[in-house]
């Protein structure tokens, strides 16, 4: 590859190991989506290890196995390991943009997969230059941001419990529901009595994760808005554009788009036919930070609203996530990285910081945040060099 030559004349560090991490935590509760309900998170993390002395560290973390998109954790770690390590140790690893059109040359898709890889590389050139992130990527304008909470019990009663219990403590005051497992009237009902009870004290929103057709998104859409609902995040399947035109046409609410964006190519094509009034930026489903960037360039040329999404990371992806929405211009409707807070353990050595309704973004270089190496050797799938237990470690907000 074109890299080699000039790896060897000029004495560049190399790329001298590439791990591949399986980590299993327990959620604090169950998560329930439309196609799913999650008892526990599995954490892809990447360690590239660079001859120069560097290591950097990614995530492409995904939900509920296969039930949810084209990718699994497990086949994540088998394309970074079978397919995208070769090529990066052919590569200089300070030339992320020329390493990762090498990657891309070499695999195709595997979004994840490439996100992973590309943050490490990202961490590492930071830590080499003593920069944080957001500063690479041109500068943070912001250093908190607002992060929603889902609420995804299934359970009205206790959702009401768990969002008073976040605004009582200053943590969350945006609340997002997941739906759509169930019939559209016990839906809307199950939202529309959460909306009652937190009345002005606190945004209330929904993901439908694709679940409705178009006809009864029509009805349940025209039902939520009466009831207060202020976002309704992808009430039909990614590939029915066309309903997603006529519904975001249709109400008033806000439509976002979310499993319809898999990339800036998707994002120019909701933008171009007005499918969407928000988009819902996820760095993983992007193919990385630099790409999701692109996403969210696009979004602000068009005037459409920017949601900083997640795929429920732990704190490596989360932080990564933090420093990329902290240089966007606008970020209307705050973000959702509220990944770290739905686990039973934590695993990085400083935990970020939640409070004031807000996630402080990493200050440190690179991603700022530095993994717990005994947490992740007792919960890697693998066992490997499994230290001996010593209790839950449950994030919080300082």
């Amino acid at each position: 590859m074109p890299q080699n030559a000039e790896i060897e004349r000029a004495g560049a560090p190399r790329v001298e190991e590439v791990e591949t991490i399986l980590l299993d935590l327990p959620t604090i509760r169950p998560h329930q989506l439309s196609m799913t309900t999650m008892h526990r998170q599995t954490l892809v993390l990447v360690r590239i290890r660079c001859s120069d002395g560097i290591t950097g560290v990614g995530e492409g973390t995904t939900i509920g196995g296969l039930s949810y998109g084209e990718e699994s954790p497990e086949g994540i770690k088998l394309a970074v390991d079978t397919y995208i390590a070769p090529v990066l140790r052919t590569c200089d690893p300070r030339r992320v943009s020329a390493t990762m059109t090498e990657v891309a040359r070499a695999v195709r898709g595997n979004h994840f997969a490439k996100c992973a890889v590309e943050t490490a590389l990202l961490d590492a050139w930071g830590r080499r230059v003593g920069l944080p992130l957001a500063e690479l990527l041109g500068g943070r304008l912001r250093d908190t941001l607002p992060v929603a909470w889902t609420l995804a019990s299934g359970d009205t009663a206790t959702d009401i419990a768990e969002a008073e219990q976040m605004l009582d403590r200053r943590r969350h005051r945006v609340f997002k529901l997941k739906i759509g497992a169930r019939d559209v009237r016990d839906d809307v009902a199950h939202v529309a009595a959460i909306k009652r009870a937190l009345g002005d004290r606190a945004s209330v929103r929904v993901d439908v994760n694709q679940a409705w057709d178009e006809s009864t998104a029509m009805r349940g859409i025209a039902a939520l808005e009466d009831a207060g609902v202020d976002l309704v995040e992808q009430p039909v399947a990614r590939f029915n554009r066309a309903a997603m035109v006529r519904l975001a046409a249709r109400f008033i609410v806000p439509v976002m788009a979310d499993e319809v964006l898999h990339g800036p190519e998707d994002a120019f094509d909701v933008a171009r036919t007005a499918a969407a009034d928000v988009f819902a930026v996820k760095i993983a489903p992007s193919g990385g930070i630099r790409a999701a960037g692109r996403v969210c360039a696009i979004a602000d040329a068009a005037g459409i609203g920017l949601y900083g999404g997640t795929m429920l990371e732990g704190g490596i992806g989360t932080a990564a996530s933090a420093h990329l929405f902290a240089t966007v211009p606008e970020l209307a409707w705050g973000t959702e990285l509220f990944g770290p807070l739905l686990l039973i353990e934590e695993i990085l050595v400083e935990p970020l910081r939640y409070a004031d309704f807000a996630l402080t973004v990493p200050k440190g270089p690179g991603l700022g945040v530095e993994l717990d190496d005994d947490r992740v050797a007792f919960f890697r799938r693998d066992g490997a060099s499994r230290p001996a237990y010593s209790g839950p470690t449950i994030p919080t907000e300082a």
